[in-house]
């Protein structure tokens, strides 16, 4: 998710506790750091539109209401692939509706191993994550705010599609702010936060997750209670980097649809975050949907074809309706494949020169996101 100048960054802001006077010659000041966070935005706004494209392609694209499951725009800068308003000015120009804002709450705790993979290389501090969680929670109210991007808490805010803007959903990646605590999900909620993905890089209170040793062997009972919890405030969630068994007592436990908002099916790479059939059949079956996540660990470069594939992969193993796009923007690094909004009619103009009808492109694009929003609302 990061690089090491990324969690240095945050460990500088970590460094200020917040009290008047602090003797750390690096410690960022809440209100300093907001500044630094919006000091790249312009004035122009989201409602910017970039070229567009023409034909069918434009034509389905004003019609659908295109969704990106999971991203984190211009949150981590030694990642970020261009401003957040950039991000803003080419989602609105490629017509990209809703995009999930991810906060990561394991951030401050992770490192590079070896091999270029990432792991959590401490525990954290009581407080640490919940504070790191909120800091990053107010970049992203405060950059949205001076972008022109509404923040959506209802489904329904989704109007018709032609009518609104490009508009942000506040999610966590990884339910380590939680630190053991239910009521802490309804302070999310209450903050804005509408989607929560159970676990990230750590092994947490809740459950495994998919590049560690399992130490629970499932979701935990505390995990169990959570997702419950979510259920009943309407908070989607997500199952992205959890084991096999934490994906099948999600199941178990939830009421409402659940999301696994980044991955791909298998495909011989051996890459841990990849998914098998049946993994991605246990979140089908609750109605939910898998993100088709832009990274090709064999190919590099603008390969929307090759993105295209592994959509199709998905579709083949659980259905044109449980299928989505998460872009995990700015979170992939050097082998992402699809780092600018402005390439989301390329990804509509490709699905239909593959066969795809209009209608299932649509749902492709965010058709299926939306369903589950309006889902776990009810």
């Amino acid at each position: 998710m990061c690089t090491t100048t990324c969690f240095a960054w945050w460990s500088r802001l970590l460094a200020d506790d917040g009290r008047p006077g602090s003797q750390s010659p690096s410690a960022l000041s809440r209100r300093a750091f907001l500044a630094t966070a919006v000091a790249p935005v312009l004035a122009a706004g989201c409602a910017t539109v970039a070229p567009t494209p023409s034909g069918t392609t434009w034509a389905l694209l004003e019609s659908a209401l295109s969704m990106d499951l999971h991203a984190h725009p211009a949150l981590f800068p030694s990642l970020a692939s261009n401003t957040f308003e950039g991000h803003c000015q080419r989602a609105a120009g490629g017509g990209v509706k809703l995009i999930s804002l991810a906060a990561v709450a394991d951030s401050p705790l992770l490192s590079r191993t070896p091999s270029g993979g990432l792991h959590a290389t401490r525990e954290p501090s009581p407080g640490e994550l919940f504070a790191s969680t909120w800091r990053q929670l107010d970049v992203l109210v405060a950059r949205s705010g001076a972008a022109g991007m509404s923040l959506v808490r209802r489904a329904d805010e989704l109007g018709i599609p032609t009518t609104i803007p490009v508009r942000g959903l506040l999610a966590v990646e990884g339910c380590d702010f939680l630190e053991g605590r239910v009521d802490r999900i309804a302070h999310a909620h209450e903050r804005g936060v509408r989607s929560l993905q159970l676990v990230h890089y750590r092994v947490n209170e809740l459950g495994d997750i998919q590049t560690e040793p399992p130490r629970h062997h499932g979701l935990t009972p505390f995990g169990r209670e959570a997702v419950r919890e979510m259920n009943r405030l309407g908070i989607v969630v997500d199952v992205a980097h959890a084991t096999f068994d934490v994906v099948k007592g999600a199941v178990e436990s939830t009421s409402r649809p659940l999301i696994l908002s980044h991955s791909n099916i298998q495909d011989g790479s051996g890459w841990a975050r990849f998914i098998t059939a049946e993994h991605a059949r246990l979140v089908a079956e609750t109605g939910g949907v898998i993100g088709a996540m832009p990274i090709i660990l064999r190919r590099r470069g603008d390969d929307i074809d090759g993105y295209v594939n592994y959509i199709s992969r998905l579709v083949d193993v659980v259905g044109i309706d449980h299928v989505g796009i998460g872009t995990d923007m700015d979170g992939i690094g050097p082998g992402a494949i699809f780092t600018s909004y402005a390439r989301w009619p390329s990804l509509a103009a490709a699905l239909l020169d593959r066969g795809y009808r209009a209608d299932d492109v649509a749902k492709i694009l965010g058709g299926n996101f939306q369903r589950v929003l309006q889902a776990v609302a009810a």
